[in-house]
């Protein structure tokens, strides 16, 4: 396989290592083509949201999916975790909802041998693989703030004792966007640890005819296992192992940086719009986003193009309209858009 090793078009470096790494890679782009295959025997269509929820379990990231009732938000995270065969958690998050119901709690129990009681930890849902948080924002921000350490961390910490939580670990959250009283916006500290802010549409005339024709018959099909978690745990630390040219990783940097209104290289629809620009974690998820949409493409090195695909969804939650863009119906796609017409591709990669 050595024959295959291939390099970046902007450096000289070798991009994958060994040819255990081109054949993990190979692996990756035949195991998402499968894993999408097993997908549309339940979800109809939604091929953009599917690719970024992909895309966010080969990072090993964290995501937000919005949308209107009835979308398939719930349905797509848990037919995921079916076909990958991991352990799943829902979480209906309600006003009522405190920490340790999600984190688990310490309880009295009596030893049936000696008689004596002690304290024994009981999980929560937080400890499975893939958390679904539905309506994160109907609960205060003191239980959504539950979830910041086992998303960053994975782990929890309750009453000084850590645990850790089982590898591979995503919380994916769920927002309804129509749908405003008796909510709680998340912190923005919270989004930004988010790596996309999936917008879920509603779909197209055709497809919609095939998920009313498909939903109202007799459904139950039967779902196939391609990828595990522990293949998973390999493709993160593979996507981490794709260098990345100067000239792209300084056009992530210089996409985010022109977000900010108080940067010198901003646009006038920035300093008139923005409140807050996006974090450097907004960069470092476009690189990362970037070498995992590379690979499951099949190439090994990441193109500008990479970049710019994932733009929308890394920066759409992390800018900060003011009250200008909010009266003027300016929305954060709006402004993405026209960051993109104001950071110019490089030359080098024309």
């Amino acid at each position: 396989m050595s024959d295959r090793v291939m390099t970046n078009p902007y450096t000289d470096v070798v991009d994958l290592e060994s040819p255990d790494d081109i054949a993990l890679a190979d692996k990756m782009k035949v195991g998402r083509e499968q894993i999408l295959t097993e997908l549309r025997k339940v979800i109809v269509g939604q091929e953009d949201v599917i690719s970024q929820v992909l895309n966010t379990l080969f990072v090993g990231g964290n995501s937000l999916l919005v949308g209107a009732p009835g979308l398939a938000k719930t349905l797509l995270i848990h037919t995921m975790a079916r076909v990958l065969d991991l352990k799943f958690s829902r979480i209906q998050f309600t006003p009522d909802l405190m920490p340790s119901d999600i984190t688990g709690t310490d309880l009295v129990q009596e030893d049936t041998a000696t008689g004596k009681r002690q304290m024994v930890f009981a999980p929560g849902p937080i400890f499975a693989n893939i958390v679904l948080a539905d309506e994160i924002n109907r609960t205060p921000p003191k239980t959504q703030s539950a979830l910041l350490e086992a998303m960053q961390e994975h782990r929890v910490t309750i009453q000084g004792r850590t645990y850790k939580l089982d590898e591979p670990f995503y919380v994916f959250a769920t927002q309804n966007p129509i749908e405003l009283e008796g909510t709680y916006p998340l912190p923005e500290a919270q989004l930004d640890r988010f790596m996309y802010h999936i917008v879920i549409e509603h779909p197209p005339y055709g497809e919609e005819y095939d998920v009313v024709r498909t939903t109202t018959a007799l459904q139950d099909p039967a779902l196939a296992r391609p990828v595990t978690g522990e293949d998973l745990i390999s493709f993160q630390r593979l996507v981490r192992k794709v260098p990345v040219a100067e000239p792209v990783m300084r056009h992530a940097l210089d996409i985010v940086r022109a977000s900010r209104p108080r940067d010198e290289s901003c646009p006038d629809s920035v300093k008139k719009w923005v409140a807050f620009g996006a974090s450097v974690r907004a960069a470092q998820y476009l690189v990362l986003g970037g070498k995992a949409r590379a690979l499951t493409s099949g190439r090994y090195h990441v193109s500008f193009d990479d970049i710019r695909a994932l733009t929308h969804p890394v920066l759409r939650h992390r800018i900060i309209t003011n009250f200008h863009a909010q009266s003027e119906g300016i929305t954060t796609d709006i402004l993405v858009d026209r960051l993109l017409e104001a950071v110019p591709l490089p030359r080098s990669g024309m």
